[in-house]
């Protein structure tokens, strides 16, 4: 998920409530349970408060829609496309308490161990299914890798973090769940910007019947947020639409085409394993970056040094082979709980921090990458 925190594939599975067809229905969801009941349209999901909000919170909903339509106008969306959407959407309790829970880790408080956290990320079973999906895909993935310079395998990987390969894509109703989120107001500049692109997509005639997607607001196959498609979806298999949502080739194409712009090297490795010699005072090196982005993962780095200098410190790569440029430049990162004492990461491995601010998430996409190619 291209999101600024880590977001859990088993958020989507939360509890959830639902008014289907006039009757309440009421299901406890498990990590991979993605919906109850049984409804034939985006539309047929709540029309109207649930049961228990209260009716100010309801009327204080409504006039913050209302704010939302104005905005929206504003950006050029049609009156017919609000008149569709928001008057259909009510405020959902069960996404706002989601939001609460999977808040991003507080400063100061201590990091898991990169052991367990890879173990729940990488087993056997996903590095087969990747390889099958590279086999499957080999010829469109290596035109797009040739095109852009992103590696097949870690388009592949991000697939299979985000969807597990397309299987687990999140069953809420996406204008729903980011109004709510919206009116919450925890994180109401994001989420209110999200809410109008959205509404942006059904006005350039994305279909409303595939706008599901996580509590969170992302969706499709490599769960990108409303914006990031309006911004960055590309069309991959040459039908003149980006449906992110049913053609792997169009994801592909879009996570190849988010890691560029996030800055993705031609020919650069993310990082590999190093062995650290104790003469290296760790501490000493730790980042001084200010960064506006993931900043919470990018502080557990050390500062930037080229090939050249890790070798000079006596850091050696535990495959016994470095990048053919000693020019490069990369920062390390120890890793508690896991064979290597710490991986040394290139600009690319931002690439991927950027998509999930979270050193598990990157870590583990570059590390299912490997398994995949290999």
């Amino acid at each position: 998920m291209v999101f600024s925190s880590v977001q859990s594939l088993g958020a989507i599975a939360a509890s959830k409530l639902r008014r289907v067809g006039g009757r309440l229905a009421v299901c406890a969801g498990t990590a991979v349970l993605l919906a109850c009941g049984t409804v034939s349209t985006a539309q047929r999901e709540i029309v109207q408060p649930l049961p228990g909000v209260d009716t100010r919170q309801a009327q204080g909903f409504a006039s913050y829609l209302d704010s939302v339509a104005a905005r929206a106008r504003r950006e050029g969306v049609s009156q017919r496309t609000l008149d569709s959407v928001l008057p259909a959407l009510g405020y959902d309790e069960s996404i706002a308490a989601l939001d609460q829970r999977f808040a991003p880790t507080p400063a100061g408080q201590s990091f898991p161990s990169f052991g367990p956290e890879m173990a729940k990320r990488i087993n056997a079973a996903k590095i087969r299914q990747g390889r099958q999906v590279y086999a499957d895909e080999a010829a469109r993935l290596v035109a797009i890798e040739q095109q852009t310079g992103v590696p097949a395998s870690i388009m592949v990987s991000i697939f299979g973090h985000e969807t597990s390969y397309g299987t687990i894509m999140g069953n809420t109703d996406l204008p729903r769940a980011l109004a709510t989120l919206a009116y919450e107001g925890r994180r109401r500049d994001l989420f209110e910007g999200e809410l109008v692109a959205v509404l942006k997509m059904i006005d350039m005639g994305v279909p409303r019947q595939v706008l599901r997607g996580s509590y969170a607001g992302a969706f499709g196959y490599p769960q990108f947020l409303p914006s990031v498609y309006l911004k960055l979806a590309k069309d991959g298999d040459g039908d003149g639409k980006a449906e992110i949502w049913s053609s792997r080739a169009d994801a592909f194409a879009s996570i190849a085409n988010y890691m560029v712009e996030a800055g993705w090297q031609r020919g650069v490795p993310w990082g590999f394993a190093v062995a650290v010699p104790s003469s290296v005072n760790v501490a000493a090196i730790a980042t001084r970056e200010n960064v506006a982005k993931c900043a919470r993962a990018i502080e557990r780095h050390s500062e930037w040094k080229t090939m050249r200098e890790w070798k000079a410190l006596g850091v050696y790569p535990l495959g016994g082979v470095w990048p053919a440029d000693d020019r490069v430049k990369a920062s390390l990162l120890v890793t508690p709980g896991l064979d290597a004492q710490g991986y040394l990461l290139t600009r690319n491995y931002r690439a991927i921090l950027d998509y999930n601010c979270s050193n598990y998430y990157a870590m583990s996409v570059g590390l299912l990458a490997d398994g995949v190619r290999n």
